[in-house]
C-alpha cells in the first residue's frame, strides 16, 4: 500500500532537513524561517505539489520562484542579526521577502511587474507579514527614499552590481547578488569597509536577468532561450 502523501508542514519539514540542513547551511535562524513560511503559497496552485522540490518553478511573467536551497544560501550569506533593514531587488512571488521577514526589522522589496507585485504585496500581507513593503519600479535603482540599507539582497542575475545599490549600501552592509553572463552567473558578496569593498565570489548559480538601467535591456531578456 502507498503510503499517503506529506501534508505541507511535512513537506516544508523535510525540505528543511535533506535539502538545506545536510548541506552547508548551519545559520539555524536561517532553517527556523525556511520551516515557517508556507512556500506552496507562493506558487501557482497548479504546481503546489511541486512547490517543495530541489529546484526553481515558474510563477508567470518569465520569472521564477528560486531553488529553496539557494533562498536559503544567500540569506545566510547577508549574515543577518534581527535589527537589519534590508532592500531585495526583484520580489517576484515574495517568498524571499517573507524569510527575510522572519529575520529582520523591515524589508523593502522591488518588482518591475505590477501584476507579480500586486500578488505578492496580497499574500505577504494575507500572511501577517507586516514589516515587508513591497514597490513597483526599476530595481536597479534601488529605493534611495528608504536608503541606507544594512543589507540588499538580488534576485536576479546583473553583469555587475549595479552602482545605485552599492550607494544605499549602509557602512559595514554586505550585497549579495548574482553576477555574470546570461548564461554564466556566479554569487557575489559585496562588504562595504568605509571606502574600501570587500568582494567574495562562491556558488554557480542560474537567475532570470536583472532588467533596468543598471542592468540587462529588454533586448537581452527577449533574445534569452530557455
Amino acid at each position: 500500500m502507498n503510503a499517503p502523501p506529506l501534508d505541507p508542514e511535512a513537506r516544508r519539514e523535510q525540505m528543511v532537513r535533506e535539502q538545506l540542513a545536510r548541506r552547508n547551511l548551519t545559520d539555524q535562524r536561517v532553517l527556523d524561517a525556511m520551516g515557517l513560511v508556507p512556500r506552496h503559497l507562493f506558487v501557482p496552485e497548479d504546481m503546489r505539489h511541486m512547490a517543495y522540490w530541489d529546484g526553481p518553478l515558474s510563477i508567470g511573467q518569465g520569472q521564477t520562484i528560486s531553488q529553496p536551497y539557494i533562498v536559503a544560501l544567500m540569506t545566510q550569506m547577508l549574515r543577518l542579526q534581527g535589527s537589519e533593514k534590508v532592500l531585495e531587488v526583484g520580489c517576484g512571488s515574495g517568498y524571499q521577502a517573507a524569510v527575510l521577514s522572519c529575520l529582520v526589522e523591515q524589508v523593502i522589496t522591488i518588482e518591475r511587474h505590477a501584476a507579480l507585485a500586486a500578488r505578492a504585496s496580497e499574500l505577504l500581507c494575507e500572511l501577517g507579514h507586516s514589516n515587508v513593503t513591497v514597490l513597483v519600479g526599476d530595481g536597479t535603482q534601488g529605493a534611495p527614499g528608504e536608503a541606507p540599507f544594512d543589507a540588499i539582497i538580488v534576485t536576479a542575475a546583473a553583469p555587475s552590481v549595479p552602482s545605485p545599490l552599492k550607494d544605499q549600501l549602509a557602512e559595514g552592509g554586505r550585497i549579495v547578488a548574482p553576477v555574470g553572463s546570461l548564461g554564466n552567473q556566479v554569487l557575489e558578496t559585496w562588504e562595504r569597509r568605509g571606502k574600501e569593498w570587500h568582494t567574495e565570489r562562491s556558488t554557480p548559480v542560474m537567475f532570470v536577468p536583472l532588467i533596468g538601467e543598471h542592468g540587462w535591456g529588454d533586448d537581452d531578456w527577449a533574445r534569452r532561450r530557455w
